[in-house]
């Protein structure tokens, strides 16, 4: 304990008083410059009453952070995959899967005055006019050669391919991922052929963002890898520890929201049995309840499953099953989703995605890197899509509804996976890759991929201000932004 604080209790301690064990939770935080004369102050109030008991309350109000009851810390989940989860057979069920995707998709673009005028690829193949037409589809495929780029979409009605002479499009189209949902303008050819003459994308409209109406903040959290020997565990209770801390910025959180991938897993990749400490699904969900279990329970705990977590693989995931630890599901201030899942916190809308997709579109699409993961993210938001690529790394369900659309609109988008930390906006829109708490595996340094972990993003969900805390020892451990 540090000496002031010592002088600051012996001085209590001579005058005849006792001190409350939960009192020392906040001694140990608090600022020692202020300590001396707060003591001396809380000491002659309690003669005066003749109490002679220094408790966690006395404390709180001196030093003014005493909790503001006010605080909302309301979560309502608005949508989540767990009880929709309807997994169709073989190619009856990617029908389904794709039509619904195309369905919903093209419901979200008729807000834009073109759709309108909207055809079925079919019916164009017969349509005899001069006029610009416009269809929409998904992209079956794209090839670029000699300066020219074809691309193939599909609709329920069938096919069309089209061509694009424009450099400055060709470009737009290559980022276009396979099986993502794209209106085009077309005009014909000299030769019957049809010439594309824009891509418009889904996309989002810009919008206010909904605010909390108390001061309330959310921490977001992912990739905690709780179970592997590289979890930083000491870290991570530093961290909740300062949950409860006299700090005014601990005082105000009422939301902490994690991402995926709470546990490592067993059997996930090759020899992974010897990078844990816990060697059993049970074990390290054990492990997780022992940590959060230390969270004060005004705040409110919204736990998302990733592709180390139990249970289901395949996208969208329902929320990890009861039948691993039934606890997790009886916490009073936990809330288990499935991946993706849109939540309400006091009324901003937060949709959180673990963020498997990432893998595939940096493998695909051009200036895409793991190192920037709020620029993938903006991809999946104007493709209004969480994982558009089927048959690439991410394993996607027959659903017979995508629940992989992008329907809603969030004000924040929340997303982890590649132990990257980083901010970013997108049309009013607060991005957040969360990191992980997690340092680097032997796989990630072979591979050449260095995190930032450690880092514990917090935002005041009525102002959107953000703020961190980097819990890592490491000097070059910083957040982008």
């Amino acid at each position: 304990m540090k000496k002031e604080v010592t002088f600051a209790l012996n001085y209590a301690l001579n005058k005849g008083f006792q001190i409350h064990p939960d009192a020392f939770k906040i001694l140990e935080n608090v600022d020692v410059a202020k300590l001396e004369k707060v003591i001396k102050e809380i000491v002659r109030e309690k003669t005066r009453q003749k109490l002679f008991q220094i408790n966690q309350d006395d404390l709180e109000t001196y030093l003014e952070i005493k909790e503001d009851p006010n605080i909302q810390n309301e979560v309502k989940v608005l949508s989540d995959p767990t009880s929709k989860i309807t997994t169709g057979e073989g190619v009856k069920g990617y029908n389904a899967l794709f039509s619904s995707r195309f369905n919903k998709l093209k419901r979200v673009i008729s807000d834009r005055p073109e759709s309108r005028m909207l055809k079925s690829l079919a019916s164009i193949k017969t349509a005899k006019t001069d006029d610009d037409l416009y269809v929409c589809g998904l992209v079956n495929m794209k090839n670029s050669e000699r300066n020219i780029t074809k691309l193939v979409l599909e609709d329920p009605s069938g096919s069309f391919e089209g061509i694009i002479f424009d450099n400055e499009l060709q470009k737009v189209a290559d980022t276009l991922m396979s099986d993502q949902f794209v209106m085009v303008r077309i005009g014909m050819g000299k030769n019957s052929g049809f010439i594309i003459k824009d891509l418009i994308l889904p996309d989002l409209p810009d919008q206010a963002n909904n605010k909390s109406e108390t001061d309330a903040y959310a921490v977001f959290l992912s990739d905690l890898h709780i179970g592997s020997k590289y979890f930083m565990e000491d870290e991570f209770v530093d961290f909740v520890s300062w949950l409860s801390s006299p700090d005014p910025v601990a005082r105000k959180i009422r939301f902490v929201v994690i991402g995926g991938d709470i546990v490592d897993g067993v059997g996930i990749y090759p020899n992974q049995n010897k990078e844990l400490v816990c060697q059993t699904i049970q074990e390290q969900l054990e492990k997780v309840i022992g940590l959060i279990d230390k969270i004060p329970k005004n705040i409110q705990i919204i736990i998302m499953p990733g592709n180390h977590d139990p249970g289901r693989r395949a996208l969208p995931q329902p929320a990890i099953p009861k039948k691993y630890n039934s606890t997790l599901w009886e916490m009073e201030n936990v809330v288990m989703v499935g991946n993706p899942s849109m939540v309400s916190l006091n009324g901003v809308k937060v949709l959180m995605f673990h963020g498997q997709s990432i893998d595939d579109i940096v493998k695909t699409t051009p200036g895409m890197k793991y190192d920037e993961p709020t620029n993938v993210m903006k991809h999946l938001l104007k493709a209004r899509h969480l994982s558009p690529i089927y048959g690439s790394q991410t394993p996607i369900a027959p659903e017979m509804e995508d629940l992989m659309v992008i329907e809603d609109i969030p004000d924040i988008f929340h997303v982890g996976h590649v132990h990257k930390a980083q901010l970013d906006m997108y049309k009013g829109i607060l991005l957040i890759n969360s990191g992980s708490w997690q340092k680097q595996t032997p796989f990630q340094a072979s591979v050449g991929m260095t995190p930032n972990p450690g880092i514990a993003l917090m935002v005041n969900l009525k102002t959107f201000q953000v703020f961190h805390q980097n819990y890592n020892s490491n000097l070059d451990n910083i957040l982008q932004s």
